[in-house]
């Protein structure tokens, strides 16, 4: 790692310095890609918390909902992009309702 960098993270007083350190600032290329798959992992690991919580098998709540367990499998590991009402579909699937914030 290069020096310049290294002393920008050891000196960061905050996590947005860190993220600002490590990934550039917001708005920039390496950023938002970080930004994005951070979003995905939060969203894998929900699901995957939700679906234990409700004592489901992937294979169960892929039936419940009309999918296949490797698609359960995908979306949890970060795998597959998932479109909004499958989203909904899923969680429905859970028991649980989730709503959407714009920020």
């Amino acid at each position: 790692m290069e020096t310049k960098k290294k002393n920008a993270i050891l000196e960061s007083t905050s996590f947005e310095e860190l993220l600002n350190a490590e990934y550039g600032e917001r708005g920039t290329e390496t950023r938002e890609k970080f930004e994005a798959e951070a979003e995905t992992f939060c969203l894998a690991e929900c699901l995957k918390e939700q679906r234990r919580l409700a004592g489901l098998t992937q294979e169960q709540l892929a039936e419940k909902i009309g999918t296949k367990k490797s698609y359960i499998s995908k979306i949890e590991n970060g795998h597959a992009d998932i479109q909004l009402s499958t989203l909904f579909r899923i969680f429905a699937g859970l028991g649980k309702r989730i709503s959407l914030t714009v920020l």
